[in-house]
């Protein structure tokens, strides 16, 4: 399941966030490569655990914190610290599938990678190339988004970056660890919740139909959430 999430971040936040990062200096995106992808990684990273990459991904924990379809999608337990990526010159990123366990930072604890995100910090019309390109049971799906929107997709997926040839494609990027592991099942949860949440405003909050469908989405988390 593909999702997009609009307007995480306000045009206003982009602008703020963007301002800081076209300042900051840039590192070798491939030295924080696995083995295999630093043969087909070609882009540029804000240093890990600086300050600007702590505070900039605290601020968009905080807007996802509040954002019911991130929520209702994700089932987040775990959310990796945001990262932030800037490809340009040619840069991409070949076909490449994420690590299914990575360790926190400044940790020992280890989490699952079920989700993968990328928030879009560049319009489309800033940048030639550099679409997402995410590979699924239907074929692949190119993704490139309004600055400030936000794309999941399963991390088990082949995906990769197509090469920049044109602007710089700025982006943060980051991994989630849900309650319930199984995508099939929590594809089930999400279209559940969207229907309840369509029929909501339709009926009044006791009517039967409503109770009824809120209790099998809750009964339905409760026996394949895994706290």
């Amino acid at each position: 399941m593909l999702i997009s999430i609009d307007q995480v971040l306000s045009k206003t936040e982009v602008r703020d966030f963007r301002a800081q990062l076209d300042a900051a200096a840039w590192d070798d995106g491939a030295a924080t490569a696995g083995t295999l992808a630093k043969s087909v990684k070609r882009n540029q990273q804000i240093t890990d655990g600086s300050e600007l990459c702590q505070r900039l991904g605290q601020h968009i924990l905080r807007r996802l914190s509040s954002t019911p379809l991130f929520i209702s999608a994700a089932l987040p337990r775990t959310i990796y610290p945001p990262k932030f990526n800037r490809y340009a010159d040619g840069g991409t990123y070949g076909a490449h599938v994420d690590s299914a366990l990575m360790f926190l930072p400044g940790s020992h604890q280890q989490m699952r990678t079920d989700l993968s995100a990328t928030l879009f910090l560049a319009e489309p019309e800033e940048y030639d190339g550099g679409e997402l390109e995410v590979e699924g049971p239907f074929g692949v799906q190119a993704v490139k988004l309004a600055a400030g929107d936000m794309v999941l997709y399963p991390s088990s997926s082949l995906h990769r970056v197509t090469p920049v040839t044109r602007g710089a494609r700025v982006a943060s990027f980051f991994w989630i660890e849900s309650l319930v592991q199984d995508e099939g099942e929590r594809t089930l949860l999400f279209d559940l919740d969207q229907s309840i949440q369509q029929l909501a405003p339709l009926v009044a909050p006791d009517d039967p139909r409503l109770v009824q469908l809120t209790g099998v989405y809750h009964n339905l988390l409760r026996r394949w959430a895994r706290p």
